[in-house]
């Protein structure tokens, strides 16, 4: 009989929120998003760190979080598809993809949202070639990736004067 190891209380700091939650020291901030507290815009893609389904944003940057163990994000800004939104008003990112038609299918979008949300708040004018190095580690299917970088290089446009450039 194997014994499960004891469980650690972690108060994460997700979508500007402090939240404690209880979990296995080696669950990956993946399982412990979608499995323990619900937030199932962070998709379960490759597990293996290839495809970039799983991006979140800590200290607004962006990480897999199918290859970071969720008591390495604690005391750090985690930030999630679902912490995007400010109420009903869109981030420019998610406007920018939904006029650009930049999804199919949408399964991997969380992860091309939270990459480019992490781009735009950072640069004002990406350039195509900064763009396309940005979500060079997010994989799509579906799309050819023209609407995508299109999107992107929208929403950067359309970010408040308080972003900063890189």
């Amino acid at each position: 009989m194997t014994v499960a190891p004891p469980k650690t209380l972690l108060t994460l700091r997700i979508n500007g929120q402090d939240v404690e939650c209880a979990c296995n020291p080696n669950k990956t901030l993946l399982e412990v998003l979608r499995e323990d507290l619900g937030l199932t815009g962070t998709k379960h893609g490759c597990e293996m760190g290839h495809c970039g389904a799983c991006t979140v944003l800590i200290d607004d940057e962006p990480i897999l979080s199918c290859l970071a163990l969720a008591v390495e994000a604690e005391g750090h800004a985690i930030r999630t598809v679902e912490g995007l939104a400010d109420g009903p008003r869109l981030h420019p990112i998610q406007q920018a993809f939904a006029e650009c038609g930049a999804a199919q299918c949408g399964y991997c979008t969380p992860g091309f949202l939270m990459t480019g949300a992490a781009l735009v708040e950072q640069q004002r004018a990406p350039s195509e070639a900064v763009i396309r190095e940005a979500i060079a580690g997010n994989l799509c299917r579906c799309t050819g990736y023209t609407k995508i970088v299109e999107a992107i290089a929208l929403a950067a446009k359309r970010m408040p004067h308080g972003s900063k450039d890189v």
